[in-house]
């Protein structure tokens, strides 16, 4: 047999012809991006079935495409979008952190406040009986006031617990003094030296102390919070530059025009457009790591010497301290009163009312495992452990955000597949050099031009909020309220917003200064608090106390009024 006859040349061109033309007609199919579109909501009848000429495109290569000039505009709007709800994604941990944490630390601290009140409510009650009930509102005026100093910015905590040291006084010595009568002018008189008479001894300055300290650092603590919570919030609210805009289509969209919507971006392609569009924020970083650092020093100052918690526990303990101390010396503190405001008028003998019921109790205080829970239900030094472990999740995070985003599969491929990736063109390798962290580095970014000689504003306007934010945490670290620390410093050394000088006070013989009968006011404005009426003018029941008598623990210190009076037989 012969051999088959050979096809004459020009057939055979014309068969490969045909073959490769139906081999590229399926390449250049346009299904896939059909079907991505229709699933964005794009009209189908503004994407061609197959690959046309992309002469048209303005920002994709023009090289064959299925978008046509209306689709590539489209799909540019929401590449915008598509940048800001990523990065508002990626800022999700530090917004729903900084925002639970701060309401979580607020809430704590109002309900140990809360807490104090009633914990003091209820040992008075047992302890003093009636007496405290008739002057229950001068100490709820006390907590009134905390709270209010708790909520913001506030100033005048000194002269508010000055308010209350002199207004207790004035209520003591009518109590320490039945045999007189005591007129509202007197007892205005009375209040005025209290800080000097230092009827109370040392208690009033501890107490400013402690609770001052821990009231500006807790209060400073939750500003800080939501003061770095509303920065985040602006931050990730972008406003891309349209060089930005163009790079991210480039990056997130042009291969959907291509045909390939599968087909992800290189790594390095991504890390070069998010480092050139996030250049402005990535700025905030040495501030963000200054912030972080004031909240973590404040968080370990609030679990330590600032304790919010020791410090609302210590205000019904040194109250009580100070009633025992006024009842220990009452003899001496009358006699100071009576030299700097005059002798008061003596009133007729009444009958002594007996109180062998009240008499009885004792003062106690709460062992630890009857101490009120909070709706926390935790302790402050668990919500200061978990603070600082979540502050440190969130260093260096806006100059690390761009690699965060691009460690994101859907966003980009592994930095392992370099060769079958979008390199900006077409499938391959990603050429150009990785540029460096930070706005200084993006000079060269071969992807986004960026100006490096002009400030963001918006982003000068969170670095000066962080700042401000870090000067009032640092200050609070030190004891200081910034807010108020000018006004501060026009008082006294002795009385400003910084305490810092734990030294004791002068004893009784240290120099005490007793003013003249008509001594000037040196408190500044009478405060009015609530329950000053005529109880606080008044004489109550009671006696004069032998200041020799003096008790060995502070359990017995803390003796009820009533009992004191009835073992020293003036009941």
């Amino acid at each position: 047999m012969g051999s088959p006859p050979l096809l004459p040349p020009m057939a055979a061109v014309l068969c490969f012809l045909a073959a490769a033309t139906g081999e590229a007609r399926g390449a250049r199919s346009c299904a896939e991006t059909r079907q991505a579109l229709a699933g964005r909501g794009f009209a189908l009848g503004l994407v061609p079935p197959s690959l046309i000429s992309g002469e048209h495109l303005r920002i994709c290569p023009q090289d064959y495409t299925c978008c046509a000039s209306e689709t590539e505009e489209r799909l540019s709007q929401q590449s915008r979008v598509e940048l800001r709800g990523l990065v508002g994604e990626a800022a999700g941990f530090l917004l729903s952190t900084l925002s639970s944490r701060q309401r979580r630390f607020q809430d704590f601290f109002r309900e140990l406040l809360a807490g104090a009140e009633r914990s003091l409510q209820a040992m008075f009650t047992r302890s003093y009986g009636r007496l405290y009930a008739q002057h229950a509102r001068l100490f709820q005026g006390l907590f009134v006031e905390l709270h209010r100093h708790l909520q913001g910015p506030r100033p005048g905590l000194d002269e508010t617990l000055g308010d209350f040291w002199a207004r207790l006084l004035e209520r003591m010595v009518p109590l320490l003094n039945p045999q007189y009568s005591f007129p509202e002018g007197y007892l205005e008189c009375v209040g005025r030296q209290a800080e000097a008479l230092r009827a109370f001894g040392d208690s009033p300055r501890q107490l400013r102390v402690q609770v001052t300290r821990a009231f500006i650092a807790a209060r400073a603590f939750v500003q800080g919070l939501a003061t770095g919570q509303e920065v985040v919030a602006q931050a990730v609210k972008l406003s891309p530059s349209e060089d930005c805009r163009r790079a991210h289509m480039r990056l997130s969209y042009c291969p959907l025009c291509r045909g390939t919507p599968a087909l992800r971006p290189c790594n390095g392609f991504c890390l070069n457009v998010m480092k050139g569009c996030l250049a402005s924020v990535s700025e905030m970083d040495p501030e963000w790591e200054r912030f972080l650092d004031a909240l973590t020093r404040l968080a370990e100052r609030l679990g330590g010497p600032f304790s919010f918690e020791l410090a609302a526990d210590s205000i019904s303990v040194k109250i009580s301290e100070a009633i025992m101390h006024l009842q220990e010396h009452g003899v001496q503190t009358s006699a100071r009163v009576f030299q700097s405001c005059g002798s008061p008028r003596p009133v007729p003998a009444r009958s002594r009312r007996a109180a062998r019921e009240e008499a009885k109790r004792r003062f106690r205080i709460y062992a630890p495992e009857e101490k009120p829970t909070t709706a926390a239900g935790t302790n402050l030094d668990r919500l200061v452990l978990d603070m600082k472990e979540k502050l440190r999740l969130m260093r260096r995070f806006w100059v690390m955000l761009p690699h965060a985003l691009c460690s994101n599969e859907k966003l980009a491929a592994d930095i392992t597949d370099e060769d079958t990736c979008w390199n900006g063109q077409a499938r391959g390798r990603y050429l150009p050099d990785v540029t460096g962290d930070g706005l200084v580095n993006q000079i060269n970014n071969p992807e986004v031009e960026v100006d490096i000689s002009r400030p963001d504003m918006p982003t000068r306007q969170h670095v000066l909020a962080l700042s401000s934010a870090t000067a009032r945490l640092v200050g609070a670290c030190n004891g200081q309220d910034i807010d108020f620390q000018d006004a501060d410093e026009e008082r006294s050394s002795g009385s400003g917003a910084e305490y810092n000088e734990d030294r004791p006070a002068p004893g009784p013989g240290g120099g005490v200064l007793v003013g003249s009968r008509h001594a000037p006011d040196v408190r500044g404005p009478r405060r009015e608090w609530p329950g000053k009426g005529s109880s606080s003018r008044q004489n109550q029941s009671g006696g004069t106390l032998n200041s020799g008598a003096r008790t060995p623990s502070l359990a017995a210190a803390l003796l009820p009024l009533p009992t004191l009076l009835s073992l020293l037989g003036c009941w």
